[in-house]
């Protein structure tokens, strides 16, 4: 019997790994919340494109795109402590909402602005997956504008389902903060309370518009309406030594590309991930980035990015820099451009930028 105990021992130890399901690998990904508004058409192609997309010559489409594949392991590195802002641009001012010992990262298949909708509805925050209970943690310290069925209306046919929204007791450019936490299967706050970070403000459910439980959850900026959203991902601090990727993606002619498919590939290891820019409608850029796409949690390295420009194969290699955001626009057949954007008017409000 003595000679089983450290066998039996190493089991019980490595059992909650083995158990510990990535929601990538072995699980269908729940809906998003949907939001209430279609998309517009995509950004117009010009001549020499659109006779590029329906005419490919010389096999220019004959070469192999990556397989996109999520991180097998669970594991992450701990947080920068909030807030974080390495640089003035930087607003790294939430915890996640989810606990560390939990998956608490996006999910990359409903991150911030995607379309996943027949009727073409744009996604307004970005998706945790979480086990139906997970308690949910405020992201910074405010005060609890809003909880309930909803968001202020107190409609049970909400998408949102049970939800809460704080007002956060800090700004950005003198406007006021707000985060928004859905599809809760309980709450346990009310209107007026004030949280401090980390506090416990309900749990994760399966209520509203969604096939299975998660978090849908929001940043708003100036005023708490649907269309004051920002991406999250530029709002959440990352793990220490990890990093976040913002792009700008156009056209030749300079118009955003929306829905448009862009790989991130990392050189050690290959380990591929598939990103789209924003759809048409409905969502706001970073005032400085002015992005149309985010990718938050990767390992600080050495990354290539590949986009299929109707026929012909991008690529530019990029590095992502820990704790910071990692910025490069990209122009149709011009190709990539790594320069950051120009410094800001200091006395440029805060607004939707096109």
């Amino acid at each position: 019997m003595k000679t089983l105990l450290p066998f039996l021992l190493a089991i019980l130890l490595l059992a909650p790994a083995a158990c510990g399901r990535h929601a990538d690998e072995r699980a269908p990904f729940p809906s998003p919340t949907p939001s209430l508004m279609p998309t517009g058409p995509g950004a117009p192609l010009l001549p020499e494109e659109a006779a590029s997309a329906a005419t490919p010559t010389n096999g220019a489409m004959r070469f192999e795109l990556p397989t996109a594949m999520e991180p097998l392991s669970a594991w992450r590195p701990p947080l920068y402590p909030a807030p974080w802002a390495p640089s003035p641009y930087d607003h790294f001012y939430f915890e996640r909402p989810i606990a560390a010992d939990e998956v608490n990262w996006p999910l990359p298949n409903y991150r911030y602005g995607g379309v996943f909708f027949s009727s073409g509805q744009v996604h307004t925050g970005v998706d945790i997956s979480a086990e139906y209970g997970t308690p949910v943690l405020a992201a910074g310290p405010g005060t609890v504008v809003s909880a309930g069925w909803g968001l202020f209306e107190n409609n049970p046919n909400s998408p949102y389902g049970r939800a809460v929204v704080l007002r956060h007791d800090f700004g950005y450019q003198d406007q006021p903060i707000y985060t928004v936490y859905a599809h809760l299967s309980e709450i346990d706050v009310i209107p007026g309370q004030w949280l401090a970070t980390g506090e416990v403000l309900g749990n994760v459910g399966d209520t509203g518009h969604t096939t299975g439980p998660h978090l849908h959850f929001e940043v708003r900026i100036g005023s708490d309406q649907f269309f004051s959203t920002y991406n999250p991902e530029l709002w959440l601090v990352p793990p220490q030594g990890w990093g976040v990727l913002a792009g700008r993606v156009m056209d030749t002619n300079r118009n955003l590309l929306a829905s448009f498919q862009v790989f991130v590939i990392a050189r050690d290891g290959g380990q591929t991930w598939e990103v789209r820019t924003y759809g048409a409608e409905a969502v706001n850029s970073d005032p400085y980035y002015r992005e149309n796409m985010v990718i938050s949690d990767l390992p600080a390295g050495i990354y290539t990015i590949r986009i299929l420009y109707y026929g012909t194969k991008k690529e530019a290699d990029i590095e992502i820099l820990p704790g910071r955001v990692t910025y490069f626009s990209f122009q149709g057949y011009l190709g990539f451009d790594p320069s950051l954007p120009p410094t800001p008017d200091p006395f440029e409000s805060l607004s939707p930028v096109p």
